[in-house]
């Protein structure tokens, strides 16, 4: 029989593109995917994670009761009102023992705006717990504090995705679209076919680097002391655009200084960048009239890494390359909502509208929206990676919304064993996660295709996601969660479940913030395929129509988001890595994604096809590497840090530097790369030092490479 229902157009749940496509309602209670070529972002193209994305709708691969741990320590079915129950009497009772601080929220940038929104307004107003953040934290949040720092707002794109063929060079440092977000790389193989070239920096030969005109390969952890040497041959090779420096920045002089300490032999022998490689690069990045920076995980998830992308930031400025048409620095966000969720309060020092919960202003007016007092709104709490870790002592009980922290966290055996040690652990998602599978109780929520909701892009292009199918009997929403959970705590109101009523909200908080939603609404979002923020209401109500915003695509080209509309170049020096090689631990491991698995991997390792394509982890290392090992392709090989061991099957290739060893991080079990990984903090951002740590590799015995399998 024909399928005759119209198909629902919506957007992909995982990466930060947000693809448009059609879903239609097949048997067996899940959709069928089908091009949407009227979104401009993919144009219909999509990759085999959005393709598949339907698999883990089917009742089989999720979760549809709740689930409670029984007196024998099991997860067992139970009915939502008991599930409910026993989540809201933990909450208080462990907030009556030993203070609303010692809860905690965990959320997650793949939630809906709505979500977000709503999951920091219960921490601050239901729990009045100061302990909330989200693993969004570990996503983009260097490459925030230094786009605040330079032009005075965060946007990960200052522009749309489709300036960049129309640039002159683009430098990609740090990034691998051609796995991380395979419907993006047509912006970079139009850009060289319309005559531009692409600079890829990266310590690995990626399938995204083989597209490049020029590849640079430094050493892992050292991104900050390359993009110093350009900027000290840009100024040495007179190539400073001195008319834009002198009209639309300030702090030149000491950013200057900074970069002439790095003359290109220096920066060779810290990168091992050669000196003509920098050379050919300062060439191709100042010979056109636009350029364009854009930066990912690479630079970003450093100890230094807002520093890292401030130097990168500071060359786009010293060449007149920000603020103008066509060129800039952007920053490709990488989780589904990783803009909008950090925009709208579930992290640890924001309130809607990207205010700063410092900001007296900011708190009035956001406690005005939510009928509170200012003074009862509590302060920052920790971020990401200190709430994990002072889980079990600070914080007694946490409850965990659309993260896997388990996979995901840096050092994350013993993040699991903080987790194990908490009074109480409740968990929200869609399947039963490796972080779920710890929880007193597991509540088993919607997803994307069963429900309705706003993401914001990596452009900054806020999108309507829309309901196609009903969840099946016994799943509800966050917003349900949270509203339930609020009433049994004593606030009746205020957590409305319907999706646009919580937008409404949002607009309202937003409003007057930097990231100001208050003149998008849901009707707009679905004509206008999008609308970019900032977006302002129109003052005059009356004629709303004629005078609405029309959002801003293009940022910075009049002035910078700073009190004198000027940006700010911010002086930064090279230094080490958190944790450098040495003798016992001789090589570098970095880490990353691969084109078939999604993050930790809870929704996509349930899909059988992308499962044939990538079945589990492996450890990246050069031949020479192998050839000290005595390890052929195949054969399981140990990577040691100082902080755990993982086993996995060598995968050998001339494509990554001889000193350097990479794992991808989406797998538990004995090949969890985030066993590894160190959790050495940035400064500003907070940011955990998941690319960098230093390892030794070992060859594996027959006995235990039979054990680990």
């Amino acid at each position: 029989m024909q399928n005759t229902a119209a198909p629902t157009p919506t957007h992909c749940p995982y990466c930060a593109l947000q693809c448009g496509m059609n879903l239609t309602p097949v048997e067996g209670g899940t959709v069928e995917v089908s091009e949407r070529v009227d979104f401009p972002v993919n144009r219909g193209a999509l990759c085999g994670k959005g393709r598949t994305a339907p698999a883990v709708l089917a009742p089989g691969a999720r979760l549809t009761s709740p689930l409670v741990r029984s007196e024998e320590g099991v997860l067992v079915p139970a009915g939502w009102d008991e599930a409910l129950d026993r989540i809201a009497g933990n909450l208080a009772r462990t907030r009556a023992r030993s203070g609303a601080d010692a809860l905690g929220v965990f959320g997650g940038g793949g939630l809906t705006n709505e979500k977000a929104y709503a999951l920091g307004k219960f921490a601050r107003v239901v729990l009045g717990t100061s302990q909330i953040d989200y693993n969004g934290r570990f996503c983009m949040s260097s490459a925030a504090a230094a786009g605040t720092k330079a032009f005075g707002l965060d946007r990960g794109l200052p522009f749309p995705l489709e300036d960049i063929p129309r640039t002159g060079c683009v430098i990609l440092v740090g990034s691998n679209p051609a796995e991380t977000m395979p419907p993006s790389l047509r912006y970079f193989t139009e850009l060289r076919e319309n005559g531009g070239t692409l600079i890829v920096v990266d310590p690995r030969r990626t399938r995204t680097a083989e597209q490049a005109d020029l590849h640079l390969a430094p050493r892992p952890g050292t991104d900050l002391a390359l993009a110093l040497g350009m900027l000290h041959l840009v100024v040495a090779e007179g190539r400073v655009d001195e008319e834009y420096v002198e009209e639309r920045t300030s702090g030149w002089e000491d950013a200057r200084a900074a970069a002439m300490a790095h003359w290109p032999e220096y920066v060779e022998r810290i990168t091992g960048v050669s000196v003509p490689e920098l050379r050919e690069a300062v060439r191709l990045f100042c010979a056109p009239r636009a350029a364009m920076v854009l930066t990912a995980r690479g630079p970003e998830q450093q100890a230094k890494g807002t520093d890292t992308v401030g130097a990168w930031i500071n060359l786009c400025l010293a060449t007149g390359r920000a603020g103008r048409p066509l060129s800039g620095y952007g920053c490709l966000t990488g989780q589904g909502n990783g803009q909008g969720g950090r925009e709208h309060g579930q992290k640890a020092d924001q309130l809607p509208g990207y205010r700063k919960l410092t900001d007296p202003a900011a708190r009035r007016h956001v406690a005005g929206v939510w009928g509170v007092d200012p003074d009862s709104l509590p302060g920052p709490g920790r971020s990401a990676y200190e709430l994990l870790d002072a889980l079990g002592t600070d914080i007694r009980s946490l409850l965990v919304m659309g993260s896997n922290p388990v996979v995901s966290a840096p050092r994350a055996a013993h993040v699991e064993e903080r987790l194990r040690s908490l009074d109480f652990l409740a968990v929200c998602d869609v399947v039963l996660s490796e972080t779920a599978a710890l929880a007193d109780v597991v509540l088993p929520v919607t997803q994307w295709a069963e429900e309705t909701g706003t993401t914001t892009n990596l452009e900054g292009r806020v999108l309507l996601r829309r309901r196609a199918i009903t969840p099946p009997e016994g799943v509800r929403s966050d917003l349900e969660v949270l509203h339930e959970l609020a009433g049994r705590l004593g606030v009746e109101k205020g957590f409305p479940t319907e999706p646009e009523e919580v937008f409404d909200e949002l607009r309202r908080a937003s409003a007057g913030g930097p990231a100001d939603y208050s003149g998008i609404d849901y009707r707009r979002l679905a004509e206008e395929n999008g609308v970019f923020w900032p977006c302002p209401a129109p003052t005059d109500e009356a004629t709303e129509a004629a005078n609405r915003h029309p959002g801003t695509p293009r940022l910075f080209l009049d002035r910078f988001a700073t009190d004198d509309g000027r940006a700010r170049f911010v002086p930064v020096t090279h230094r080490p890595s958190a944790e450098e090689p040495d003798d016992e631990y001789p090589v570098l491991l970095t880490t990353g994604r691969v084109v078939a698995q999604y993050q930790s991997g809870a929704q996509t390792r349930r899909v059988d096809e992308l499962n044939a394509a990538a079945p589990g982890p492996f450890v990246e290392l050069h031949p020479r590497l192998a050839a000290r090992l005595g390890a052929a392709e195949g054969d399981p090989v140990a990577v040691v840090s100082r902080r755990g061991r993982a086993v996995a099957p060598a995968r050998i290739t001339p494509g990554i530097r001889p000193d350097t060893v990479f794992m991808p991080f989406h797998w538990p079990g004995e090949g969890r790369a985030n066993t590894l990984t160190n959790p050495a903090l940035d400064p500003t951002s907070r940011m955990p030092e998941f690319k960098v740590c230093a390892v030794r590799v070992e060859a594996v015995d027959a006995v235990e490479a039979v054990e680990a399998r």
